[in-house]
């Protein structure tokens, strides 16, 4: 009998083999990471593990790919003949590693040697075991020093979208949103009310919009509140579009692209008749679960919006499908999964919805348009070629007043525009939200 074969697996090695798994899956098979940890391609191993081990595997694999242009970098500098390319598993393996030793508080010698049994119980990867051990041992010396003068803001930070905000917003402040994505965040909720008590309950604090953010351990469903439906899970620029509808209390309001069905909470709190629309039947589930737990109602339609017939609303808000770069600090997989050719596609689908959504606007109602893309294709060029083209609509800038009084939030047209690296904080985790682009148009 093999006596390897039979004893216990180390400590901590189930947490870094699913980690390289999910890691493959993003950069090998393009899955993206949300579909992974909770969605419909959820890792069979991560419900095996403690709670504490699922925190650390979906840590290690935010970190890696936070930092994935860094660490490709400096194990560039150890790999003369670059990453074997018949065994995947040893590039996740020297990525794990490195990403522990350089930023996670685990003992250098553990994650060598973690690293080095991953590609050891991989049938293509384990002839490689002393090229990760070796390689590994020059991060712990050398990488801190490799390291010292190099922009790693840049080097993570893939060069095609670092030039397109480049172009858009300078480049002093491109660099601060690519730092600002660099960071991990803090959980942000929306709550049905009281918020300074929730604050209090979670430990966070109440940011100038209204939103609660916190900085918390363990699973979401464990928090206080989150079972009684006091609150819901959203970033604090999301949570802003809604509000520019204003008072929809008995108004009939159509919620496109609806699923994960922030916005449509909102609106059903706010005392709206929400019919949420969205062609993904499983992601409408999930919207209809979340509501059921918050206690709240609306109608839901699975459907393609721009083929999508109904009765005219008394205000839509359109959330197009979008490449999702103002998103990064949150979904770190998507500067990996992402092609610039991607935009314009997306851009294209935006503008069909635009155009379906004031279609279903009653004369007189309001329109807010919004995509959480940092891209001007996805955000002020669809609003104004339509503009152009429908003599119906009008804009209405939004005021300072009606976003708590955040100004910097709104741009010179009066159209809303988040960064990244806006909400300043003295501690990094509690800074920054999401990039989201929103226009409010009446229908004349």
């Amino acid at each position: 009998m093999n006596s390897r074969a039979s004893s216990p697996e180390p400590q901590g090695l189930a947490s870094r083999r699913i980690a390289a798994d999910i890691l493959e899956g993003v950069l090998r098979r393009s899955r993206s990471l949300d579909d992974q940890l909770d969605g419909g391609a959820t890792h069979p191993g991560l419900a095996s593990l403690p709670d504490r081990d699922r925190a650390l595997t979906r840590r290690l694999v935010a970190t890696v790919l936070r930092r994935l242009g860094t660490l490709r970098y400096l194990l560039g500098l150890y790999l003369d003949r670059g990453i074997p390319a018949d065994s995947p598993r040893v590039e996740a393996a020297l990525l794990v590693g490195a990403a522990q030793i350089l930023w996670l508080d685990v003992p250098d010698h553990a994650a060598v040697d973690l690293s080095v049994r991953l590609v050891q119980a991989d049938r293509r990867a384990a002839r490689y075991a002393g090229l990760v051990n070796a390689v590994l041992r020059r991060v712990v010396q050398n990488a801190a020093q490799q390291l010292r003068d190099k922009d790693t803001v840049a080097l993570d930070t893939p060069d095609w979208l670092m030039a397109r905000w480049q172009r858009a917003y300078g480049t002093e402040l491109a660099h601060s949103i690519a730092a600002a994505n660099g960071r991990e965040p803090a959980l942000d909720i929306s709550v049905k009310s009281d918020p300074a008590h929730w604050a209090d309950a979670l430990g966070g604090t109440v940011l100038p919009t209204g939103t609660v953010r916190a900085i918390v351990h363990g699973p979401v469903p464990r928090l206080p509140g989150y079972a009684d439906g006091a609150w819901w899970v959203q970033d604090a620029a999301a949570a802003l579009p809604a509000q520019l509808l204003g008072d929809v209390r008995g108004k009939s309001v159509a919620d496109l692209c609806a699923a994960p069905g922030g916005k449509t909470a909102q609106l059903a709190a706010a005392g709206a008749r929400v019919t949420a629309v969205d062609r993904s039947a499983p992601r409408l589930e999930r919207l209809k679960q979340n509501l059921a737990r918050l206690g709240l109602a609306a109608d839901t339609v699975t459907a393609d919006v721009t083929e999508w017939q109904s009765e005219p609303f008394d205000a839509v808000l359109l959330d197009a499908p979008c490449s999702a770069t103002g998103t990064i600090r949150r979904h770190p997989d998507i500067p990996w999964l992402k092609r610039e050719s991607d935009i314009a596609t997306l851009a294209s689908l935006q503008r069909r919805l635009l155009a379906r959504a004031v279609e279903l606007t009653r004369p007189g109602g309001l329109i807010v348009y919004c995509t959480c893309s940092l891209e001007p294709e996805e955000g002020i060029e669809p609003v104004a070629e339509l503009m152009a083209q429908d003599s119906r609509l009008r804009r209405r800038p939004v005021a300072a007043s009606e976003i708590h009084g955040v100004a910097e939030l709104v741009d010179s047209a009066g159209d809303l525009r988040t960064l990244p690296c806006q909400l300043p904080d003295s501690n990094p985790q509690m800074a920054g939200l999401d990039g989201f682009y929103a226009c409010r148009l009446e229908r004349a």
